[in-house]
């Protein structure tokens, strides 16, 4: 009777210290949310299950000033912060600096098999993973279906056939809407930019680096073209010189107003777009994947956010718990469905309560399983800001010569990769 006493006692204290303790609290850091109500609610949902406490530091809406406040709390090796969300550009210069937790041990690759692909890999840095994606976002067409329709197209599939329906359309309007504007996207200088111009090289079959060999190929033919095609053929034809200028939200309002055929965003812009009260063009817009060149592919810039574990936390079990609990199936099926924010389990993209609510998740799910990561450097805002200068250098002036641009830009690039080579060894 003792001996089995005594068995109970551990199991017993064995189950205990498993649990959390009555007033244990973890903090997490996040950007300040465009719907703050379901964060509450589940956060509230969390707490209420596991009897965890989530202290929540909310930072800035904008990704860099975010950046900028994690990097300050990461560098002074915080203790007190132990979750945050992590823009998907930065795994790569966080786990490097050794601020962000790697998850291996937490989420074994069996686990990641319900996520896209693409957003894993962006969790991904040398082989070890560190981040579970929460939500996702790609680089996508919007267009006037009605306009389509009015002149008998289906959404292009190459950039020829976007050009060439813009075309028609705009000059086939100029009475009804002499405003309209073939095409409206991001060319400003900053990172939209960069999401823009990938697509656009990656739909050529081009590449933007070789990390293997320590090479940038921006000089590449494939790259040469795109970019000739987009100064071209693009800018200041189909699409007005003001985008080189527009960053979302300008490139949004000309499409919304009614003044372009067709608009590249990210998925959260179908919501606004379909809005009464928002848009003019409710009821009237349709979604396709990006267009590609001949024999080129459909490619859409990867976006999103995931949870991320500080290295420096003294509370990595309560943390990983939180992680686990916002990514579960469960937690993104609700989310999905009071946001209509693309979760980043693709199981959720089969649920028939989703699907009903939101058909066009269907089409989504085919957008992100061919959805493309921006390149996995330690250095990337540096490596951004070189790509950021070159393209709208090159695009905002027509006489710029290309190939010569190009390779100065690809010797400035490897010598970054070069420095994050020696800064390994």
């Amino acid at each position: 009777m003792l001996r089995y006493r005594a068995v109970i006692l551990v199991v017993t204290a064995a189950l205990v210290l498993s649990l959390p303790a009555a007033g244990e609290e973890i903090t997490f850091v996040m950007w300040k949310p465009s719907q703050p109500e379901i964060w509450n609610r589940l956060i509230a949902l969390f707490e209420q299950e596991t009897g965890i406490r989530i202290n929540r530091e909310i930072g800035p809406h904008s990704s860099t000033a975010a950046h900028t406040l994690l990097t300050q709390k990461l560098k002074n090796q915080d203790p007190d912060l132990d979750v945050f969300l992590m823009d998907v550009i930065w795994p790569a210069e966080f786990a490097s600096a050794g601020w962000a937790l790697s998850l291996d041990d937490y989420f074994p690759a069996g686990e990641r098999d319900d996520f896209f692909p693409a957003a894993i890999s962006a969790c991904t840095f040398r082989d070890r993973i560190y981040g579970v994606p929460f939500w996702i976002s790609a680089g996508l067409l919007y267009y006037r279906k009605d306009l389509l329709d009015k002149y008998g197209f289906k959404a292009p599939e190459t950039w020829d056939q976007m050009v060439a329906q813009a075309l028609e359309i705009v000059a086939g309007e100029q009475t009804e809407n002499p405003a309209l504007k073939g095409y409206s996207a991001q060319f400003k200088q900053y990172e939209g930019l960069v999401c823009n111009m990938q697509e656009l090289l990656l739909g050529n079959r081009g590449a933007l680096v070789d990390l293997e060999a320590g090479t940038s190929l921006l000089h590449t033919r494939r790259n040469v073209e795109a970019i000739r095609y987009v100064r071209d053929a693009i800018i200041g034809k189909v699409a007005p010189r003001g985008v080189l200028i527009y960053e979302e939200p300008e490139s949004l309002h000309l499409f919304i107003q009614g003044h372009a055929v067709f608009h590249r965003n990210w998925p959260y812009a179908l919501g606004i777009l379909n809005d009464p009260a928002k848009s003019r063009v409710s009821g009237k817009v349709d979604i396709a994947v990006l267009p590609r060149f001949p024999g080129g592919k459909h490619v859409g810039t990867l976006g999103g956010w995931q949870f991320a574990i500080s290295s420096f936390s003294r509370k990595k079990h309560l943390a990983w718990q939180f992680v686990r609990f916002m990514t579960s199936d469960r937690i993104q099926k609700l989310f999905a469905l009071d946001t209509a924010q693309p979760p980043a389990r693709k199981s959720v993209y089969r649920d028939p309560e989703v699907l009903r609510q939101y058909p066009h998740f269907k089409r989504l799910a085919d957008v992100f399983e061919s959805a493309a990561p921006r390149p996995a450097l330690a250095l990337y805002p540096m490596y951004s800001n070189a790509l950021q200068r070159f393209f709208h250098r090159v695009l905002a002036i027509p006489g710029m010569p290309l190939e010569e641009s190009a390779g100065q830009t690809d010797a400035e690039i490897e010598d970054l990769l070069r420095l994050m080579r020696e800064a390994d060894r």
